[in-house]
C-alpha cells in the first residue's frame, strides 16, 4: 500500500488549521502559534511524489543541480516523497530497508539560519518524526541525535547531508526521514532492530494521513527555529532563557538519553570509542558526556551512541 493520495501542500495547510493550531495553542498563545506556522510554512510548500526512487537524496541533488545550472533560486522546503526506495542508505552508508508501506521523505532547506540555530535542524527533524509516531498511539522516544525508537527498536530514522551550490554558493541541507508505518516485514538482519507503527498499533494506518501529519510537524518544528532566531536577534547580547528555547525543551521531553550509560563513537558500530554517562544536551544540540574511565566531561557534536544499560 503506497501513499494514496499523496498529500498536497494545501491539504497540509488545512490539516494545520483544523488540528495543529488547536494542539499547539494549549502550550502557547494563538498569535505566537500562528507566527511559528508562518515561519515554517516553507516545509512541504512543494511536493514531488514518486512511486519508486533509488534514493531520495540523489533526486534532491539532481534537482539542486538543475536549478543551479539554470541560475534559478531553489524553493526551500521542497519535499520528495517516494512509495519505496530501492537503494536507501542511512548513516555511514548503512543499508536502509525502505519498501512500500513506509514513508520515505527528503526535504531540502536552503539554509539562511544563523549557524548556532541551524545546528538544531537535526533535533527539529527528530522531534517532528517522534511527534508524528506518538500522534498515532505509538509511545516512541528520541535517542540522540535523532533516532526514533520504541524499547530500543527503531521506528524512524533521520539522515542529514549538506552541499553547496556550484554557482550560487548557497548551503543546502538535505533531511532524509524514513518512518516504518505499514511495512511490517524486515530482513533477518533488521528484524530485532526495527519495528513498524502498524506492528505496535495492531492495525494498518492511513499513509496519506501519517504523511500529512509529518509535514505539519515539520512546519511547526522548523518554524520554532526561525522564531528562536527572531528572539535571539532581538536581544543579541543576552542569553535566550530556556523558556524561549521551545524546540530544545520539546526534544528533552521526548528523549530518553539523559542519564543513560552509553557507548560513544563517530561510527559506533565499527569504531566504538568510549563508555560514558549522558549528562544532557546543551543549547546548541551537543551531547554532554562523562567518560566513565577518567570522569572527564566532554561535549560531542558528531557521532552517535548506543545504549548499554
Amino acid at each position: 500500500m503506497g501513499i494514496n493520495p499523496y498529500p498536497h501542500p494545501a491539504a497540509v495547510q488545512r490539516y494545520i488549521t483544523d488540528h495543529e493550531i488547536e494542539r499547539r495553542s494549549r502550550l502557547l498563545p494563538e498569535n505566537r502559534v500562528q507566527t511559528v506556522f508562518r515561519y515554517g510554512a516553507i516545509a512541504g510548500s512543494r511536493i514531488h511524489a514518486f512511486a519508486s526512487l533509488e534514493r531520495g537524496m540523489d533526486e534532491a541533488r539532481q534537482l539542486i543541480a538543475e536549478h543551479e545550472h539554470a541560475g534559478r533560486s531553489f524553493p526551500s522546503g521542497l519535499v520528495i516523497l517516494a512509495e519505496e526506495l530501492t537503494g536507501g542508505k542511512g548513516r555511514f552508508r548503512r543499508y536502509w530497508h525502505a519498501p512500500q508501506g513506509g514513508i520515505w521523505l527528503t526535504m531540502v532547506f536552503v539554509n539562511n539560519l544563523l549557524p548556532e540555530i541551524s545546528r538544531l535542524l537535526p533535533l527539529a527533524a527528530g522531534v517532528a518524526c517522534c511527534e508524528t509516531v506518538r500522534q498515532f498511539g505509538v509511545p516512541a522516544r528520541l535517542k540522540w541525535v535523532n533516532d526514533v525508537h520504541v524499547n530500543g527498536r527503531k521506528v524512524a530514522g533521520i539522515l542529514m547531508e549538506t552541499l553547496y551550490g556550484s554557482r550560487s554558493g548557497e548551503e543546502y541541507i538535505l533531511i532524509g526521514a524514513g518512518l516504518n508505518v505499514n511495512n511490517a516485514d524486515f530482513p533477518p538482519e533488521l528484524d530485532r532492530l526495527a519495528v513498524s507503527m502498524a506492528g505496535l498499533c495492531g492495525h494498518s494506518l492511513d499513509l496519506g494521513l501519517v504523511a500529512t501529519d509529518l509535514l505539519a510537524k515539520f512546519c511547526w518544528n522548523t518554524g520554532l527555529l526561525y522564531l528562536q532566531e527572531e528572539l535571539q536577534l532581538a536581544e543579541p547580547d543576552n542569553v535566550l532563557p530556556e523558556s524561549e528555547q521551545l524546540l530544545l525543551t520539546r526534544w528533552r521531553e521526548l528523549s530518553d538519553s539523559s542519564g543513560r550509560r552509553v557507548m560513544f563513537g563517530y561510527d559506533v558500530q565499527q569504531s566504538p570509542q568510549y563508555e560514558a554517562e549522558v549528562l544532557g544536551v546543551d543549547a546548541d544540540g551537543g551531547l554532554r558526556l562523562r567518560n566513565l574511565e577518567d570522569g572527564v566531561v566532554v561535549t560531542e557534536y558528531g557521532g552517535e551512541i548506543v545504549y548499554l544499560d
